[in-house]
């Protein structure tokens, strides 16, 4: 069967495809996400705790590096086979190269689940693949404009982008249980660690009747669009697999990074974007991100990468 997780978002889906009126109140949404990207950042952090060696920077740089190769050879596929416009399909590579935290969540809680073996970087995974696709995917629009950057333009695009409450929290809890460990923390941590699932299934009812609602109703006229956001997670994870093997990591740590580049942001990256190129669509980027390839990962994906892992 499948997490119990998963159901929860199954169960968002369903309500919300049958127009029921359950719904989580955004200051609820706002402290379950809160709640998740710091617990998520302590557990890695505590995953951490005296095991810091230099050659995780030269991992870090090549998994960061993975996002932003990414959104560099989506541009032409969008371009030329979705027939996009140029916005739109920078903007969508950009929400492709980065990563969503859901995604990594359900993936966490999946590996933890059936006790594969983790490294204890993969929470750092998460923060050094946000940015470098959203400044790709920028990149590439402007030169397509012929446009050369601002510099203005690009400090403040950092700065919202690393300043993010998500990147804040993610990061802050990284540090906080790397220096206090498992032991030391437990009086805080344990009650954060202990909710992760509870809290994650909350956060998962409400991406299922957000989901619901942006598939309502189907617009099939974007059907390449929609068929992209089917198709682009599991080629995608491909990658995920082969830098996995070239890094050596463990089977658990593999299927977290393939879940991380099968994915798409849809926080940190429409902030950024909606800035950047403002006439980009960002309701198209939420149709296949969020509508289609989150759901995707979290019923389907996820177990299948971890075949895939099996099997190579």
């Amino acid at each position: 069967m499948p997490d119990i997780v998963v159901m929860f978002f199954l169960l968002g889906l369903v309500a919300g495809v049958v127009k029921s009126n359950l719904t989580i109140p955004h200051a609820a949404y706002d402290t379950l996400s809160l709640l998740l990207m710091l617990t998520i950042g302590l557990k890695g952090g505590m995953a951490l705790n005296g095991s810091l060696q230099w050659g995780l920077l030269v991992e870090l740089l090549l998994v960061a590096a993975l996002g932003g190769l990414i959104a560099f050879g989506l541009v032409p596929l969008l371009l030329r086979v979705v027939r996009l416009s140029a916005a739109d399909s920078a903007s969508i590579a950009a929400h492709y190269g980065s990563v969503s935290a859901g995604t990594f969540a359900v993936a966490l809680a999946y590996v933890e689940g059936r006790e594969l073996l983790l490294g204890p970087e993969v929470t750092l995974y998460l923060v050094a693949m946000e940015l470098p696709a959203i400044m790709v995917g920028i990149a590439l629009f402007r030169r397509m404009r012929g446009a050369t950057t601002a510099s203005s333009t690009m400090q403040g695009i950092w700065h919202e982008t690393l300043t993010n409450r998500g990147v804040i929290l993610l990061a802050g809890g990284v540090v906080i249980g790397a220096m206090y460990g498992p032991m030391e923390g437990a009086p805080v941590t344990d009650l954060f660690t202990g909710a992760f699932k509870a809290v994650l299934a909350l956060f998962l009812l409400e991406m299922g009747l957000t989901a619901a609602e942006t598939l309502r109703p189907l617009p099939w006229k974007h059907w390449r669009l929609l068929t992209f956001a089917v198709i682009a997670p599991p080629c995608l994870a491909l990658l995920g697999l082969a830098a996995g093997r070239v890094l050596g990591l463990p089977d658990g740590s593999i299927v977290v990074l393939m879940a991380l580049t099968a994915s798409a942001s849809y926080i940190a990256a429409p902030a950024a974007i909606r800035t950047a190129i403002p006439n980009a669509n960002i309701g198209l980027a939420m149709l296949a991100a969020l509508g289609i390839t989150f759901p995707f990962n979290v019923i389907i994906g996820i177990p299948l990468y971890h075949q895939l892992v099996l099997w190579s």
